[in-house]
């Protein structure tokens, strides 16, 4: 990374690092009684959502506990602007959102598949992109093992999320869609949007242990 791009790593590593240790406590079990409005969407394989445009919505079972409070978090302050998320996260506490991301960083261990120590190595132009993001400067050397807390597991997640994440970071004052992120709006405005898709199809294309496990309402 830059210089600019490590002062800024440094300071959102000491944030993140400060907000996931004044994290409420996550109870999985507790967290299993109130997910019955994340089922719907993330419990059915190849679910799809419509807005902004159509994509699949992202594996969360075995993602970090200290993501998914973060990025529920985001959503209920608007740093994240998603109309459905966003109401979803309004009417969560925080030891809710602390025992839904407890459940579905347990959700689905037993069957998840092994994952290497290493992603592997890009070619051609994938691998200059992959080197300006500075990728496993954040996400890991194999981009499942997240080098800050509160930082995504992304390895094998579905294309289609991860290009629309990564472009939802280079929209500004739109009311409705867009991420507020310092660091993650700063590598993804340096992108194409057709770099972002090879970045996108890069990370889909790495062994992970993220996973969509199919769940009833009816349990």
């Amino acid at each position: 990374m830059n210089k600019f791009y490590t002062s800024v790593f440094v300071f959102f590593v000491a944030c993140a690092t400060s907000y996931v240790n004044a994290q409420e406590a996550g109870d999985a079990k507790l967290g299993a009684t109130k997910i019955a409005m994340c089922i719907g969407c993330h419990g059915i394989k190849g679910y799809q959502a419509s807005f902004p445009e159509v994509y699949k919505v992202p594996k969360i079972s075995g993602q970090t506990a200290a993501y998914i409070v973060s990025a529920l978090t985001a959503y209920q302050k608007g740093d994240r602007k998603h109309p459905t998320m966003k109401s979803i996260a309004a009417s969560l506490t925080a030891k809710d959102m602390a025992d839904i991301a407890a459940y579905y960083e347990s959700h689905g261990k037993d069957s998840a598949p092994a994952v290497p120590e290493k992603a592997a190595d890009p070619s051609g132009k994938v691998a200059e992109l992959v080197a300006k993001g500075a990728c496993t400067s954040c996400h890991g050397a194999n981009l499942n093992k997240p080098m800050v807390p509160g930082y995504p597991k992304i390895a094998g997640q579905y294309k289609d999320y991860v290009y629309v994440a990564l472009k939802s970071y280079k929209i500004e004052n739109q009311a409705t869609w867009g991420r507020n992120n310092g660091v993650m709006g700063g590598i993804a405005k340096q992108f194409s949007l057709e770099e972002l898709k090879e970045l996108a199809a890069y990370v889909n294309q790495q062994q992970g242990d993220l996973q969509t496990v199919p769940q009833s309402k009816f349990r």
